[in-house]
């Protein structure tokens, strides 16, 4: 019995060494002719799931300092008179390139994106009268980070949608969108949108697996 009992010691003992010795940090060996030691490291990198998405004044986001930044752009359109409805697109101002024009980018690591822009409705003058956002355009064009060019969803009164196809599950998209008036229908005298009690936001949403 006290055999058995100390050969399961020495079992138990073999066993609980084995690990330490294939995952040494120092092996120490001695003797006649070549010797051997090895040591073992393991190496972890852990990589972040993330989304960013900017249209307009934001963080950078071509050095890695991704951040949220709370502003909203306002872009207006001011239709000369005697031109209203005339077919004449109209120049914005604002934006945080100028003259109507966004920053655009779009980063993430897992997968395709959608990106959908979403309105409440028709720009609205409080007074019953109402313009379409079908009226207002989008053009990208590349930006200056070499990134794929960033395809603008073209608004309307409700949800539009893009999908962004990811390369290795990598998305990594910018541009400048330049929002126009076309300028096609002629409306009533009024300041359109503005505020959110208008329609006059729209809100730009990316959805990632």
């Amino acid at each position: 019995m006290k055999s058995s009992i100390a050969l399961k010691g020495v079992l138990a003992t073999a066993a609980l060494a084995l690990p330490l010795v294939a995952s040494a940090a120092s092996t120490y060996t001695t003797g006649a002719g070549a010797l051997t030691a090895a040591a073992t490291v393991n190496f972890e990198v852990v990589i972040p799931h993330f989304l960013y998405l900017r249209v307009g004044t934001g963080s950078t986001y071509t050095t890695g300092a991704l951040a949220t930044v709370n502003t909203t752009d306002l872009i207006t359109f001011t239709v000369a008179a005697g031109a209203v409805g005339n077919g004449t697109p109209v120049v914005g101002v604002g934006g945080d390139l100028t003259g109507g024009v966004e920053t655009a980018a779009l980063l993430g690591n897992g997968g395709n994106v959608t990106l959908t822009a979403t309105a409440t409705g028709a720009l609205s003058d409080g007074n019953g009268d109402t313009i379409p956002f079908t009226q207002i355009t989008t053009t990208a064009a590349a930006n200056t980070a070499g990134y794929t060019t960033l395809a603008a969803p073209a608004l309307s009164n409700t949800t539009t949608t893009e999908t962004v196809t990811a390369t290795n599950k990598i998305v990594q998209a910018d541009a400048k969108w330049t929002y126009g008036y076309a300028n096609s229908v002629a409306a009533p005298a009024g300041t359109y949108g503005g505020t959110a009690a208008n329609n006059g936001t729209v809100t730009y949403t990316a959805t990632m697996p």
